[in-house]
């Protein structure tokens, strides 16, 4: 996915231009701090006081000018508009938060009108269109039967969660001024990987062959995940 958003972000900016990078739901803030190691400026939000903590602690970590251009915030990424005026950012992230979020489309509103014009909007949601993969690649029939017909599914947390349609997202954007401009499938043949399996000796060819995948039709309509990119108008 990172490559994928290094690719948007190269498109529609100007090489060298210090960009203003809004990171709703950051966790640790991984990828905060890469776009700020960058030259970017990075505002992150996170709601769980743990993930701000070590998000903190990852911060205090890094050299001095990297530090400057970096802002946490504790919030909800549904108060956006309590924290920052509209069109206050040229990119907005949020990445794997929608799928605990009961009504997504406030939210995903919300994050639209933090845009200045042509700002890119890079969601990362489960994708409701393939919840049959996993538990059929599993061999669990009776799990991958149901999968057909719902959005909601129980996560590796335990935790009972929700998937978009692309279909629902992509008229969700374009009702937003923030129309869909590319897509890209995620985790196409890795997704029932175990957590702790260990790397793979030729990880760079792994790579290779899930970046090829999330790109190119059919395999990315069954990834695992789905990563948007909105442009608004």
């Amino acid at each position: 996915m990172t490559r994928q958003l290094d690719e948007q972000i190269a498109g529609r900016f100007p090489v060298g231009r210090r960009l203003r990078v809004l990171d709703v739901g950051m966790g640790q803030g991984e990828q905060a701090l890469r776009l700020a190691r960058l030259g970017h400026e990075v505002t992150g939000v996170e709601r769980d006081p743990r993930m701000i903590a070590a998000a903190r602690a990852n911060l205090a970590r890094e050299p001095e000018g990297i530090r400057q251009r970096v802002r946490l915030v504790q919030g909800d990424g549904r108060d956006t508009g309590a924290h920052f005026r509209p069109g206050s950012f040229d990119v907005v992230l949020c990445h794997a938060v929608l799928m605990y979020v009961a009504d997504p489309d406030p939210l995903v509103a919300g994050l639209a009108r933090m845009l200045a014009p042509g700002g890119l909007l890079s969601l990362l949601v489960r994708n409701g269109d393939a919840l049959a993969m996993r538990p059929g690649l599993g061999g669990d029939w009776a799990g991958a039967l149901a999968a057909f017909d719902t959005t909601t599914y129980r996560n590796r947390l335990g935790l009972d969660v929700r998937a978009d349609r692309l279909s629902a997202l992509t008229a969700t954007l374009a009702g937003i001024a923030a129309p869909l401009q590319a897509w890209y499938g995620v985790r196409v043949f890795t997704d029932t990987a175990a957590h702790n399996a260990a790397l793979p000796q030729d990880l760079p060819t792994l790579l290779a062959v899930e970046e090829r995948a999330g790109r190119t039709d059919p395999y990315r309509g069954v990834a695992a995940l789905l990563h948007l990119c909105g442009v608004r108008g």
